[in-house]
């Protein structure tokens, strides 16, 4: 039988020896701004533009985060592309997502070196040499790693490695940076060291160890109120299916984290909501009664666990089995009873069938449980509002995620921006589907615009939503004009109170840089070329969001929204202690 296949077939220039490394990873998009020697690789994107395209943006900030959203989404590396100068003082907001996100990105930049004058610290050089930044000093501080290639031959394969790099155990962001020297001559079947096919280089997904997997089963089985906290890592493994049959199998509630938010329906009979600093009570209370805790995807930081409040998770008194796909990760902030190292949808189907194996739950215990979760519901006040139906104004937040969650499309997908209007997202609005949102791990302003953006891209067919504040939407409106250009129909809603909310809520009676003067987002989208709606009052909103969710334009849905509610509002009790 044949072995490895080497890469290519014939000589070819490096920028597309590239090109085609990327094409064998099966990337189709690439996000960024031409400059530099990356204007090699846009040359050759030219002639690949009918398998690779190319996305251009206004700056490179949205690059990195439609990169990084582009990676969460697909499972496949996002790619952002510039000039080596402008990649570090622009596009680490994506990259730092990335790697807070565990989402398979690649940054691929260059140096500006001018060879041979590399060592003399030209204009926008990034060597590190005397009179210059270092580009790779820069970048290693914000990836899982970063390498400088130098030859023809390196380039190529350093794309490879770093797609490899960038796919494996917890994944994350991985930085090319091109010496000029690299672009010269061709690279083909006869270079040496060989170049062979991506897919020869790509890591395989690891099921976890059977007798781990089997000791967990029995320890579920035999407990008494089993509860499943899943995270992010359920999105990156696309073990949506399998979640909900483990949930199903047990009768054990779900409850998620906040970057997990939407890994499980929240109008699911088992859900839980959001659990942690910000989520629902009905969470936090059914998760501190567990006696046994099924975590999947999550390092149960500080903020989903309520700044590590013993009420919520304890290890002295509750047993923990914990399911990532990095060993490091698995008893990083409590002590795992049951450790299972894998992929989170193959170690659920092992789950699935070992739970089997153990004798799963009667139909009466599952009955119990579930009158246990729905008595617990009830009287937590799961999803119930008197904000939902308010019709105060200016509006209040509740209202307006109400009337999203009952206009929008169940599969609709939704990018959350940062801020209070992220808190409130996290707690009042309720998902319908699975893999139905996301949100920035760091926190990041600006978040929102990008990252609608490149769900649309990977979601052509799905409505595709960004919800943000107006700071947020601030600092990343210029990425209408990149739907624009590009015809990217999304539709941005706009939370638009005038404030910095979350900072001026808690500077009290002492605020300072904290207001905005008053905007019309709307009239902005309309001058970008886009559709824009300015919504006032309650009864408008359900019509604004038809109109824009029916719009094949991209729209900003303006909502000027109430002061009133704020961050101490969805802030758990126990997160004093």
């Amino acid at each position: 039988m044949a072995g490895t296949e080497k890469l290519l077939k014939e000589e070819v220039s490096v920028a597309e020896g590239i090109l085609f490394a990327l094409e064998d990873a099966e990337i189709d998009m690439v996000f960024g701004i031409a400059g530099g020697n990356m204007g090699r690789l846009y040359d050759a994107l030219y002639d690949h533009q009918s398998n690779i395209r190319a996305v251009l943006v206004r700056h490179e900030q949205l690059a990195s985060v439609m990169a990084e959203v582009y990676g969460r989404l697909t499972g496949k590396p996002g790619i952002a592309i510039g000039q080596g100068a402008f990649m570090l003082s622009n596009a680490l907001l994506g990259t730092l997502e990335a790697q807070m996100g565990s989402s398979p990105m690649l940054l691929l930049t260059e140096l500006s070196d001018q060879a041979p004058f590399s060592h003399h610290a030209p204009y926008q050089g990034g060597t590190g040499e005397y009179g210059t930044f270092d580009a790779k000093k820069t970048l290693e501080g914000a990836t899982k790693y970063t390498t400088v290639v130098q030859s023809g031959v390196q380039a190529v394969q350093g794309t490879q490695l770093a797609i490899k790099h960038a796919l494996s155990g917890d994944r994350g962001p991985v930085a090319v940076i091109y010496h000029s020297s690299a672009f010269g001559g061709n690279v083909g079947p006869e270079s040496r060291p060989a170049i062979y096919r991506t897919q020869q280089y790509l890591p395989q997904k690891t099921r976890g160890d059977a007798r781990n997997v089997a000791r967990a089963a029995s320890l579920l089985v035999g407990a008494e109120k089993p509860v499943i906290v899943a995270g992010n890592g359920v999105r990156i493994s696309k073990a949506y299916d399998e979640l909900a049959n483990v949930a199903a199998l047990l009768g054990a509630p779900v409850g998620t984290t906040a970057s997990g938010k939407g890994v499980f329906p929240e109008t699911d009979p088992l859900a839980l909501g959001v659990c942690g600093n910000f989520g629902q009570s009905t969470a936090n209370t059914f998760i501190g009664d567990a006696d046994v805790v099924l975590a999947i995807g999550t390092r149960l930081g500080p903020v989903d666990t309520a700044n590590e409040n013993p009420k919520l998770i304890d290890p002295t008194r509750q047993t923990l089995i914990q399911i990532d796909v990095e060993a490091k990760n698995v008893g990083w902030t409590f002590p795992s009873d049951e450790a299972i190292v894998g992929d989170a949808a193959l170690v659920l189907a092992q789950l699935i069938d070992a739970i089997a194996d153990a004798g799963a739950p009667t139909d009466d215990v599952l009955s119990a449980r579930k009158a246990v979760l729905d008595e617990t519901r009830a009287a937590q006040g799961f999803f119930a509002d008197e904000g939902y139906t308010s019709d105060e104004s200016p509006i209040l937040p509740q209202r307006l995620f109400h009337e999203l969650h009952n206009t929008m499309a169940d599969d609709a997908f939704i990018a959350c921006d940062a801020g209070e209007n992220r808190l409130f997202m996290t707690h009042y609005f309720q998902t319908k589907s699975a893999g139905s949102l996301i949100m920035p791990g760091i926190g990041a302003m600006g978040y929102a615009v990008p990252a609608a953006l490149a769900a649309k891209l990977v979601y052509p067919h799905r409505q595709v939503l960004g919800v943000t504040g107006d700071g947020g939407f601030g600092m990343a409106m210029n990425g209408l004009m990149t739907a624009r250009d590009e015809n990217i129909p999304v539709v941005i809603v706009v939370l638009n109170n005038s404030a910095l909310g979350w900072v001026k809520h808690g500077q009290g009676n002492r605020t300072i840089a904290s207001t905005f003067t008053e905007m019309n987002f709307a009239k902005i989208a309309q001058a970008m070329g886009c559709n824009g709606i300015r919504v006032e009052e309650p009864d408008q909103i359900a019509g604004a969001l038809n109109d824009a969710l029916s719009s094949d334009t991209p729209t900003v849905v303006d909502v000027v929204t109430s002061f009133g509610p704020s961050f101490r509002d969805v802030t758990s009790s126990l997160t004093g202690g």
